[in-house]
């Protein structure tokens, strides 16, 4: 037993705490959990605790169902929603998802971002990342199928609203703070009911983990507020949509490999090239950064979502913005990826970003010139004679051009690649057998 392992089993002794939740993902990001008492961690960490796999969204057959959940000691924290002194403490931990055999599951969404943190630092680098986590506030999600009622008129930046969840935001951030999870920022965003939370960075596994963590404690805030939080990435026709712009930097060392101070925009050539990465293969990689029918709805009718494959400095309309608050700040020479919404699973949407930035510093990708333009006022047309590249506008299209990429193949690996186009095909027939109340209020009276 090791020395952290051997920290949680003190620390669930000395804190009298009944239950240790074991939590992992599937392949779509759902949360899945297990809850073990004190007594069985010692076994969990020496054996795992034995589950079904083939009861879980896209982790193995019938014949290959046997799959060990292990817990990863530092991942250990205690949550925070003991509200008086019988209540049974409670804390959780992430779980690696293996064979009987110990092997790394080819399922587990958390070993295929492994896979990419490992080429990252075989080619010297950390990747770190900061996302800025937006979602909606609603008074329930039961809705039958209409429109959610938000639980505030506020808009963006706004102080003070009259809402239904006046301390949401207070509880939300004493939530996540007790959970070690730390804030830069929260605010009102612009639409009614919207907040954004952003989370200070953290290497792209723990991130990942934390943005798990971000939704289940923001759901049990919502709740313990008598309201309801949905991280779907356009709930509302006439506002905007909800998403995880992610600033993300590598780091050689100590060192910001991001940064040059004799570039006129202070990028280094690491920096273009990682860039450069990201816009060549963002169109193939749009359905895991992007993975609902509802995403493309926020990128091609949203606000400040972009339409197309570019990059500028301080341009909120393009795929990647380079932020110039201070630039000439060695540590926080950085690039923002704004097409990114709240309902993506986190660990396979920052394995692609990260794969296809890596190739582009690999095969010396050129990055062309910053737009300057507002690119979602451009018509179609004046984006192609400015060389823009579209980005997919429907999940139908997104999946076609992933059939087809070897670069998204590779990084996800076999198993996870081939189930998760099953499954969004799946949702996208779905979807298109639907007959819309905008298909009845115009064609029925034909």
């Amino acid at each position: 037993m090791n020395s952290q392992q051997e920290f949680v089993l003190r620390t669930v002794e000395e804190r009298e705490i009944r239950f240790v939740r074991l939590w992992f993902t599937d392949v779509l990001g759902y949360l899945k959990s297990v809850a073990v008492a004190p007594a069985e961690l010692e076994t969990a960490f020496a054996d795992g605790i034995g589950f079904d796999g083939s009861a879980i969204e896209g982790f193995s057959r019938v014949s290959e169902a046997d799959t060990i959940a292990r817990p990863d000691p530092s991942t250990f924290q205690v949550l925070p929603f003991d509200r008086d002194e019988s209540s049974p403490k409670q804390a959780r931990m992430f779980c690696d998802i293996t064979m009987p055999d110990g092997q790394p599951s080819w399922a587990d969404p958390r070993q295929v971002l492994r896979r990419q943190m490992t080429a990252a630092a075989d080619d010297g680098f950390v990747c770190n990342i900061h996302p800025e986590i937006e979602f909606f506030l609603v008074k329930s999600l039961d809705t039958d199928g209409q429109p959610p009622v938000p639980t505030d008129n506020g808009g963006y930046f706004d102080q003070a609203v009259h809402d239904d969840a006046p301390n949401f935001r207070r509880d939300a951030i004493e939530a996540l703070e007790y959970m070690g999870i730390s804030v830069e920022f929260s605010h009102h965003e612009t639409a009614p009911g919207q907040q954004e939370i952003d989370l200070r960075y953290a290497d792209a596994l723990t991130m990942s983990d934390n943005i798990m963590s971000f939704r289940y404690l923001i759901k049990q805030v919502a709740l313990l507020n008598n309201v309801r939080a949905t991280f779907m990435p356009k709930p509302f026709t006439d506002h905007a949509g909800s998403g995880m712009h992610t600033h993300m930097s590598l780091f050689e060392g100590d060192t910001n490999a991001f940064h040059d101070p004799d570039d006129p925009y202070n990028l280094s050539r690491t920096a273009r090239s990682f860039i450069a990465g990201i816009i060549e293969h963002a169109p193939e990689i749009s359905a895991v950064t992007n993975q609902w029918v509802n995403s493309y709805k926020r990128i091609v009718f949203g606000s400040e979502a972009p339409t197309s494959a570019t990059w500028g400095l301080s341009n909120r309309s393009a795929l990647i913005r380079v932020p110039n608050y201070r630039p000439g700040n060695v540590e926080s020479r950085r690039v923002e990826v704004r097409n990114l919404d709240s309902g993506s699973n986190p660990y396979l949407a920052y394995s692609v970003l990260l794969a296809a930035g890596l190739k582009g510093i690999r095969e010396g990708y050129e990055l062309g010139e910053p737009a300057e333009d507002d690119i979602s006022s451009l018509t179609r047309r004046e984006r192609r004679a400015l060389g823009y590249k579209d980005l997919p506008t429907s999940l139908d299209q997104a999946l076609r051009l992933m059939e087809q990429s070897e670069l998204v193949a590779e990084t996800l690996g076999e198993h996870v690649f081939e189930f998760f186009l099953r499954n969004k095909w799946r949702e996208w027939h779905e979807y298109q057998a639907q007959i819309t109340q905008w298909e009845l209020r115009t064609n029925l009276d034909y």
